[in-house]
């Protein structure tokens, strides 16, 4: 074989140089090393250009191509559609931060080291190179840095315990009727789920008691987030739901407050309000308890709540959403016939539910509870098991009881809200119904005639709801 010596080879014209004919091959000896290191080679191994602007915000990635990653906050990196065997793409932690804000490789429909799921990059500085293998194990490490064990995790799931668990389909629902502790044990991953969806319902305010006019108690104050809402969720659900992490979360389980004239507390004439319920950042307030036409019975806020309690004849409806929160959490209780002042008439309110204000009263009539708030858009069709009652609806506000005064007619009776509030006294001297147990429905007022010793209906408990998926 002839040999051919020399320290450099210079074009004779032009800026290119050809080692050799077309279609012939040139070797390379083994152990011989090709520098390119002041030259861009063309077809030798050179498999992935850089592209030189750091990404900082959710981008598609091109084969061929390397991205360094600005994890100032967490960045999707998503996959090509339609890659070829072959393809290779390399993805870099550029600032170091990927442990905090997590770079998520998005596998556009292919599979990524055999699974069906997106893949995260969570440690400081990682550098991954990859690569498509074909449709039966997709994109596969070829390299990786500052990473063990592999780069690639796939999709974890939230695992927990507490109350009573329902499962429906990819998801797990625990109801709390009662205070009790939701344990995380597996917070997840956003390749699974980290998040959950909820409903805090607080206990509905009691309904007035002892006179002739009072108010129907207020609904608990409704609260309810999702991970990802569909259109047809009602207008109160939060855009987002509460990310989890491992550890107990104590669950509070507002009770309804006592209705008017209502042992232990014989002598006091308003509602009282319902009390919280608490999950997480999560606290909704109880319902404002019904006002009382008592001329000793005293004023003040416990007429205002989650929704609030309605007025008796001379007076207001309790304010709702207090305190204020974004989406409200629940609306105004209705006025009594004449807040200015009695009349030969005179109505009470109806208490205000999570969906619509309390009815104002009339001349001949109290005012209906204010409607509660549809939750099936979020937890499921309304014959769930976990739904109390079973249509789906919670926190309707009471109705107020109402009596045309000094025998000058028949008392007309303020219904409850949809959603669990119980109805104002069916007739003179009849007692007011209780909110529904666990759905934060507001307690009927009571109409009386002397000896005004008729109570107004309790509150109903709150509820608490967590939904989250736990497989794909």
């Amino acid at each position: 074989m002839a040999e051919l010596k020399v320290d450099k080879i210079l074009p004779a014209t032009g800026s290119s140089i050809s080692l050799s004919e077309s279609g012939k091959t040139v070797l390379i000896p083994s152990g011989a090393t090709l520098d390119a290191s002041a030259a861009t080679l063309s077809g030798i191994g050179a498999r992935v250009d850089y592209c030189t602007s750091v990404q900082s915000s959710p981008f598609t990635a091109a084969a061929g191509k390397g991205y360094f990653i600005n994890t100032g906050s967490a960045v999707t990196v998503t996959l090509p559609s339609s890659p070829s065997a072959g393809d290779e793409i390399i993805v870099i932690d550029s600032t170091g931060c990927a442990s905090t804000n997590n770079i998520t490789l998005g596998r556009n429909t292919n599979k990524i080291k055999g699974g069906c799921n997106d893949a995260l990059l969570e440690t400081d500085r990682v550098g991954v190179r990859i690569i498509y293998s074909g449709a039966s194990q997709g994109w596969v490490t070829v390299t990786s840095a500052n990473e063990t064990p592999p780069v690639l995790n796939t999709a974890q799931y939230i695992s927990a315990t507490g109350g009573t668990v329902i499962t429906c389909g990819d998801f797990k629902i625990h109801k709390f009727a009662s205070d009790a502790t939701f344990c995380v044990s597996n917070a997840g991953n956003s390749c699974g789920s980290n998040t959950v969806d909820y409903l805090v319902v607080a206990g509905g305010g009691g309904g007035g008691g002892r006179c002739n006019t009072v108010g129907g108690g207020g609904a608990g104050g409704f609260r309810i987030g999702a991970v990802s809402a569909p259109c047809s969720a009602p207008p109160l659900v939060a855009p987002t739901g509460l990310p989890v992490s491992v550890q107990g979360y104590p669950i509070t389980v507002g009770g309804g407050g006592l209705g008017g004239n209502v042992p232990p507390n014989p002598s006091v004439y308003n509602g009282a309000p319902g009390s919280n319920s608490v999950f997480s950042t999560i606290t909704s307030a109880g319902g404002g308890g019904g006002g009382s036409g008592d001329p000793t019975a005293p004023g003040g806020t416990y007429k205002n709540g989650g929704s609030g309690g309605g007025g008796s004849d001379t007076q207001l409806g309790g304010t709702g959403n207090t305190p204020p929160v974004s989406p409200s959490q629940g609306n105004d209780g209705g006025d009594g016939t004449t807040p200015a002042g009695r009349a030969p008439s005179y109505g009470s309110g109806g208490g205000g539910g999570a969906g619509s204000a309390g009815v104002d009263a009339t001349n001949t009539k109290a005012g209906n509870g204010g409607d509660g708030s549809p939750v099936t858009a979020i937890f499921g069709a309304s014959t769930q098991p976990f739904y109390e009652p079973t249509n789906g609806l919670y926190s309707g506000g009471g109705g107020g009881g109402f009596y045309t005064g000094c025998g000058a007619g028949s008392p007309a009776q303020g219904l409850g809200g949809p959603g669990g509030g119980g109805p104002g006294g069916a007739s003179v001297n009849s007692p007011g119904t209780a909110g529904t147990t666990n759905t934060g429905g507001g307690g009927g007022g009571a109409t009386d005639t002397s000896p005004y010793d008729r109570s107004g209906g309790n509150g109903g408990s709150g509820v608490v709801i967590i939904r989250y998926k736990f497989q794909n």
